[in-house]
């Protein structure tokens, strides 16, 4: 897709959160109403003929518009959270980072198997929280499950698409 709107509307921050890394901060394109809109418009042109009745925002930037692309398609949302931001009985996942080991769980009743999900984050860089939600969705045995990113990182050597091979894999901007 790569609408120039959002390209040129998107900060980059060099050596963020540690040297050599250069972080996307999607939050410049949240702030702006045209982008709002161009990036509701794009993921609601790709997923509304899909059947979607559950979209599972990852923690905590993928709430924003899957809360939003919720209300567009009239289903609901599902919270992948941090461990113990979710009260009551939730499922978990594990998965290793570069810098060490992170968790993301959901309610147990967060999904049923006549569900047609969609996964939605910011950003897909290594896929390792992708790939952990990935599962946990998985663990409720849905009926379908496609994924969205806002961002897909590919020119720091980042491959983090190649971990969902054979999954309906979506991003609206490439850098």
């Amino acid at each position: 897709m790569n609408n120039q709107v959002l390209i040129d509307n998107l900060r980059c921050i060099p050596d963020f959160p540690r040297k050599g890394i250069n972080f996307r901060d999607v939050t410049t394109l949240y702030k702006n109403a045209e982008c709002m809109k161009i990036m509701l418009d794009e993921m609601y042109e790709l997923y509304k003929d899909k059947g979607i009745t559950k979209i599972v925002g990852v923690e905590s930037r993928g709430f924003v518009m899957a809360s939003a692309l919720a209300g567009r398609l009239g289903c609901g949302v599902v919270l992948a959270r941090k461990p113990g931001k979710l009260p009551g009985t939730v499922v978990k996942e594990q998965f290793t980072k570069e810098y060490g080991v992170d968790t993301v769980e959901m309610h147990i009743d967060s999904i049923e198997p006549d569900d047609v999900v969609l996964i939605h984050d910011d950003l897909l860089a290594t896929g390792g929280t992708a790939k952990a939600t990935y599962k946990l969705v998985n663990h409720f045995h849905p009926k379908k499950v496609y994924m969205n990113f806002i961002i897909e990182i590919t020119d720091e050597g980042l491959h983090g698409r190649d971990l969902f091979d054979g999954i309906e894999l979506t991003t609206l901007v490439t850098v």
